[in-house]
């Protein structure tokens, strides 16, 4: 029996007629009408009527007689349908049709126009600045974890150290026993053997005897529990320090690939969004802020013309080797014809230009860009910076991790002679108390102690140069030596002046409790402009040290002068006349105490700068040597 035959399909596959054209649902249709019927007025033709065909209705068999209230009802129910209607489609049409619409109306292989304006060019460059800002801050809680991590291993490797040591003891007390027992007689180990039925009066001497035997079994007894314990305690210390090292290693590679991910996005921005970045700076009044813009618009130009002929800046491990230029590049050479490593030559036109990687240009340019802000001893962004955290910043947004200080930049970076400076180099001046990062031209970009902002300055000539992207040396640099009468970051001392201690109407050593401040440190106390001024330097030793100022001696009153005077009559002034009675001298410690260490040169090379100077008596090589010992104001 033959099957039902059914019509065939008018659609494929996909929903589509067969012949290809697109289905509009009515509503897309009576869109489309619409848009027709206005294109052809804005071309002045004549709106075709269009004919709309009413499907094929069948005629009710009958229909029943209708009350006037039915017929009412209905078409106030059509009339309501209508209106949801009419609701529905201003509200969906332009949902459903306008993607038809566009379809249809857009020529062949046009795109649908874009909505809102392009992003401009200090967006793209803020948010470039912002990206790098948050690897960093990434970086430097990562680095934050290896500094605690570090801290937790020496804990625990000092506490494996303990307890070796009481192993060590406790073993050889164990030994001791041992050896003193292995040599001992039978009698003398037990006494008791020795009894005689006929001898009773020795019976005590016995029993006493073997009392003491006894007593010393238990004490060897004890020594050999102690021996285990120490024993278990050397396996849980080397347990612990294990695990703190296995913590560290953990927390570096985690602090590496977050540093690697900053040079990675430094390395990847485009050469005109480093442009811009280069000019969001703060303004400055007077000559300076000519002297600023100067110097951004010779980057800038520089930037532009890599930019205008196609030269993408490589990267610093492309530029390391000079041997190995990347395509297009030449090795950069100096006046005596030798590869300057770290930089290259591209030609623009028939002119050789030098070219600095990638992360030097993410580095000046955001250098650049915090010209204007204020300089704050011991402060690394982004609102304040030092000379030392303002260069650090910067090259840590290109992705490289430097020290805080001048001096340890200097020591830990690959020096490169002044002959060959090249735009990014860290300048060092003042013998490591200063440092900036060089723009070409004889000026450097620095946060100036002096003028108190971060600016662009002449580089001084008595300088040394590191080379940031270069690995670093397998050895320190030597250290620099201070400039005499300089302070930090290109900031000369203040002069010297000889002032009467003496304040308030005061005795020496009879100031009140009440009238001096405390430092902060339980005990110690100043007058209050001296305590202010000790805060603040030590909040500025503390961001180079990590620790903040540590102090044995500040007011001592009549009573202590004379308890000090009688216990070190060669070391105190005598009682009434010490400087320590004004409450204006500190003896420090942690370092400070010593002449020529790194705390005792800082304090020479900041404490002025605080109000506070090691006076000359107590100078290195002086009548009355005493490196801890700080006053505030030059007393003569």
């Amino acid at each position: 029996m033959p099957g039902t035959r059914t019509a065939a399909s008018t659609r494929t596959a996909s929903g589509r007629p067969a012949s290809g054209r697109p289905v509009l649902t009515a509503r897309e249709a009576a869109a489309l009408q619409q848009l027709l019927a206005e294109r052809a007025a804005a071309e002045g033709r004549p709106i075709p009527r269009q004919v709309v065909r009413q499907p094929n209705r069948k005629k009710p068999a009958s229909r029943r007689p209708r009350t006037r209230a039915a017929r009412e009802a209905r078409a106030a129910q059509r009339k309501l349908t209508r209106r949801r209607w009419a609701k529905r489609l201003a509200l969906g049409v332009p949902v459903l049709a306008v993607p038809a619409l566009i379809a249809l109306l857009l020529p062949s292989g046009a795109a649908p126009p874009t909505t809102g304006p392009p992003a401009d060019a200090t967006s793209l460059a803020l948010t470039a600045q912002t990206t790098l800002l948050d690897a960093a801050g990434r970086y430097r809680q990562m680095e934050q974890q290896v500094t605690q991590r570090t801290a937790e291993l020496a804990t625990t490797e000092q506490a494996l150290s303990d307890a070796r040591a009481a192993d060590t003891a406790a073993r050889a007390a164990v030994g001791s026993s041992a050896a003193d027992l292995y040599r001992a007689s039978p009698t003398s180990r037990f006494p008791v053997l020795g009894l005689d039925a006929t001898d009773p009066a020795g019976a005590a001497d016995a029993l006493t005897l073997q009392a003491v035997a006894d007593d010393a079994d238990e004490r060897l007894q004890g020594a050999v529990v102690r021996a285990d314990r120490a024993a278990d305690a050397v396996a849980t210390a080397e347990q612990n320090v294990a695990i703190a090292r296995g913590a560290l290693r953990v927390a570096e590679a985690r602090a590496a690939d977050a540093l690697a991910a900053v040079r990675a996005k430094a390395d990847g921005l485009p050469t005109d969004v480093t442009l811009t970045l280069a000019g969001l700076s703060t303004a400055v009044s007077g000559p300076q802020q000519d002297r600023n813009a100067a110097a951004q618009q010779r980057w800038q130009a520089y930037l532009s013309s890599l930019a205008s002929a196609g030269i993408v800046p490589p990267s610093a491990t492309e530029l390391a080797d000079p041997s190995t230029m990347p395509a297009g590049f030449s090795p950069a050479l100096d006046a005596s014809g030798q590869p300057i490593p770290g930089v290259a030559w591209a030609i623009i036109g028939s002119s050789p230009v030098t070219v600095v990687s990638s992360e030097t240009v993410a580095a000046v340019s955001t250098a650049l860009s915090q010209l204007g802000k204020p300089y704050v001893p011991g402060a690394t962004g982004p609102d304040a910076y030092d000379c030392g955290g303002f260069t650090s910043s910067s090259w840590l947004l290109a992705g490289y991790a430097l020290p805080v200080s001048p001096a340890d930049q200097w020591a830990v970076s690959a020096a490169v002679p002044v002959e060959q400076l090249q735009v990014g180099d860290l300048v060092v001046g003042d013998g490591g108390l200063d440092v900036g990062i060089y723009l070409g031209n004889g000026e450097m970009v620095g946060s100036s102690g002096k003028d108190f902002l971060v600016e662009v300055r002449a580089v001084p000539a008595d300088v040394r140069a590191v080379r940031v992207t270069l690995d670093l040396p397998s050895t320190p640099n030597p250290a620099l030596t201070p400039a005499a009468g300089m302070g930090a970051c290109g900031a000369p001392l203040p002069p010297a002046v000889v002032a009467n201690p003496a304040w308030g109407g005061y005795a020496n050593g009879r100031i009140p409790a009440t009238s001096l401040c405390p430092l902060g440190v339980a005990g110690h106390r100043l007058r209050c402009d001296a305590a202010a001024s000790y805060a603040a330097m030590s909040a500025a030793f503390a961001a180079a040290f990590g620790t903040p100022l540590c102090i044995t001696d500040s007011y001592r009153d009549y009573a202590a002068q004379v308890a000090a005077y009688r216990a070190k009559p060669r070391l105190a002034a005598w009682p009434g006349t010490s400087n320590h009675g004004w409450a204006l001298a500190v003896d420090l410690c942690g370092g400070i105490n010593i002449a020529y260490s790194p705390q005792w040169t800082w304090m020479q090379a900041n404490a002025g700068r605080f109000g506070f100077i090691n006076p000359p008596w107590a100078q290195p090589g002086a009548e009355k040597p005493e490196p801890w010992h700080w006053e505030y104001g030059n007393f003569g």
